[in-house]
Parts: structure tokens; sequence; C-alpha cells
């Protein structure tokens, strides 16, 4: 027997269209829809099982009322055959021929009654059974469904989560596609200007001192030789001093009579020694000006006056070691 292609068809088209449903659905949508499912079937299970107990309950009420009948048509089944047992002792025969009829249907009716309560008793019997069995149902249904109402609430637990992680993610990769506007300098090109332009400014301040190092260190040398031997010319004039002082130191009697001219001879030496030495300072003085001014050339005349200096300093030397 031969396919019909179109039949076929349209199974594929029904699988594939159930395929991409069940792919694209939402996973909260599936989740309720299993437990109204899981509700439905336990509604139904319960209704069932009420109908079985239903049954069981209206045999019940059917064997309650054939068993009543029963025993009210025994006792008139027994009041007529008493009344046809005394009609017969009174000689009565149409009375007795009349009760026994009457008790004769009575004892079919009971018969019936007997019977239909016998088939009602078997019936009650399997009903009983029966709703046994749909009291267990119904509780393993009512067991399943808040089974399953349990799982449903953790699957939509995780849905949530799975929803708040994947819109995480997908914040996350929307964050590192965003570039940086690059029309405004980053932290790390700001940091490398700043340390260029302080590498060249040490550059720059170490070439400077290079180049003037040596001509400060020897103008600061040639101001401490001035000075010290500025000072050693006022130690020596000092001494000379007191040598002049000691030699003019004489008895008492020639003291006494050459005192008026050895004042005179020693203001005379006291003041041009004084000037000496006011001379003598007032170069030094000069000299350390000069250094000053030269300790920081600026320019080639700067650098002309601290040779001047230097030529000076020289002349207030030589003329004080002639001196």
């Amino acid at each position: 027997m031969s396919k019909n292609p179109f039949i076929k068809g349209w199974k594929y088209l029904t699988a594939s269209v159930d395929h991409a449903i069940d792919e694209n659905a939402d996973p909260k949508v599936q989740i309720n829809q299993a437990v109204q499912a899981a509700k439905k079937q336990h509604q139904e299970i319960s209704q069932q099982a009420a109908a079985v107990i239903g049954n069981k309950n209206q045999l019940e009420m059917k064997l309650d009322r054939l068993v009543k009948e029963q025993a009210g048509l025994q006792e008139k089944a027994r009041q007529a055959i008493q009344l046809a047992d005394k009609a017969t002792a009174d000689g009565d025969q149409v009375k007795s021929q009349e009760f026994t009829s009457t008790a004769e249907i009575y004892a079919t009716q009971l018969v019936s009654v007997e019977q239909q309560l016998e088939e009602t008793k078997a019936l009650h019997a399997q009903a009983t059974q029966n709703a046994e069995a749909a009291k267990t149902q119904v509780q393993q249904s009512e067991a399943r469904l808040t089974q399953q109402l349990a799982e449903a609430e953790q699957l939509l637990r995780q849905a949530n989560q799975a929803q708040m992680q994947e819109t995480a993610t997908k914040a996350m990769d929307e964050m590192a596609e965003i570039d940086p506007d690059r029309n405004v300098p980053t932290l790390d090109d700001v940091r490398a200007k700043i340390e260029s332009r302080y590498a060249n400014a040490l550059g720059a301040q170490e070439l400077m001192e290079n180049s003037m190092g040596e001509r400060m260190t020897e103008i600061e040398m040639s101001g401490t030789d001035m000075k010290a031997s500025a000072r050693l010319e006022e130690i020596r004039a000092q001494m000379r001093g007191d040598n002049i002082l000691e030699q003019k130191q004489e008895p008492a009697g020639e003291l006494q009579a050459a005192a008026p001219e050895a004042d005179k001879a020693s203001q005379s030496e006291t003041v041009t020694q004084s000037s000496e030495d006011l001379d003598a300072t007032d170069a030094v003085e000069t000299a350390d000006d000069l250094i000053e001014e030269s300790a920081t050339p600026n320019s080639d005349a700067d650098y002309i006056e601290a040779e001047d200096a230097d030529v000076v300093e020289d002349d207030v030397t030589n003329g004080k070691a002639s001196s």
C-alpha cells in the first residue's frame, strides 16, 4: 500500500511546528500548562471517585429499603397465614382460601425482594471495593499533584534565575560592545604625556648641571681660597703689630725719655696697619660680591664678569703678598 504524500507532509509539518513551538516557548508558560493539566487530571480523578462512592451509597440505600421491604412482606405473609388457619378452623373455607392466596402473593413478592436483596448485596460489596480503590486513587492523585506543584514552583524559581542571568549576561555583552569616546583622552594618554614632559625636564636639568657644574665649582673654590688668603693676611698683620709692640718695650727710664717719639711712631704704624687691614677687608668683600653674582651665570656677559672677578681677586692677593 502506497503512502499518501499529503498525509505524510501534513504530519511532518505538524511535528515541525510543535518542535518549533517547544523550542521557542516561554518556560513559565509551559510550567503553567503542566500545572493546569495536573490540576485538571486530579479533578477528573476526584469526580470519578465521587461517582464510584456515590454508587456505593446508592446501593446501601437500596439495601436498606429492600431489607425493610423484606421484613414487611414476611410480616404480612405471616399474618395472612394466621388468618387463613383461623378461617379454616372456623370452617370458613372461602376466607381461608382468600387469606391463603394473599399469603402466596406476599410470599412471591418476598422471594423477589430477597433475590433483589442478594443481587444488591453483591453489587454493594463490589461498589465498596471500587469506592476504596477510588479513595486510594484520589489520595495518590492529591500527593502527585502536591509534588508536581512543588516541582513547578522550583522550576519557576529556576526559570526566574535563568531569566535574570540571561538579562545580566546580555547587559554585560552590551557593555563590552560599548566603545570609549575617541574624542576624550584617556587617563593612560594623560599619564604618558605628563611622564614625557617630566622626563624631558629632568633631561634638560641634567644637561644644565653638566655644562655649568664645573665652572660653578671652580668659582666657589676660588672664592674659598680668596677668603682663606685674606684671613691669613689679617693674622699676619696682627702678628706684625704684636712684634712691633714687643720690640718697642725698653727700660723705664729710656721709655720715659722716648715716650713722645715712640707714641708718635706707634700711632703712625697703627694707622698704617689699620688702613691696610681696611683695604684687605674691602677687597675680600668685593670679591665675595663678584662670586655671588657669577654663581648663576645666564649669559656670556655674566661669564666675563666672573673672569673679571677672578682677576680682581688675584690682584688683591698679589697686592697683599707684596705688602
